[in-house]
């Protein structure tokens, strides 16, 4: 999904996924619109992933960054750097 000013912010998680569930409480405690890609319900977000040599999630994409894991202070520079966050 693409904020007001047009920057994108992608979520590929998992069922069940604790960390996945909790970088998406941060992004909405944030303020930050994203689209939730769910890897285990639509197997085409998994062939995305693994297309680009990513093989877990949390993956969050922010544009041309990406970032696997449970990585918050990293996701807000990359937020904070494209207007999204104050």
């Amino acid at each position: 999904m693409k904020g007001d000013d047009g920057v994108q912010v992608i979520v590929y998680s998992s069922t069940g996924c604790s960390v996945c569930a909790k970088i998406k409480r941060d992004l909405g405690e944030w303020g930050v619109e994203f689209e939730e890609r769910n890897v285990t319900e639509n197997e085409a977000f998994f062939e995305e992933l693994h297309a680009r040599g990513i093989h877990s999630v949390p993956t969050v994409k922010v544009e041309d960054d990406t970032f696997v894991g449970y990585r918050p202070k990293a996701l807000k520079q990359a937020l904070t750097e494209r207007g999204l966050l104050a």
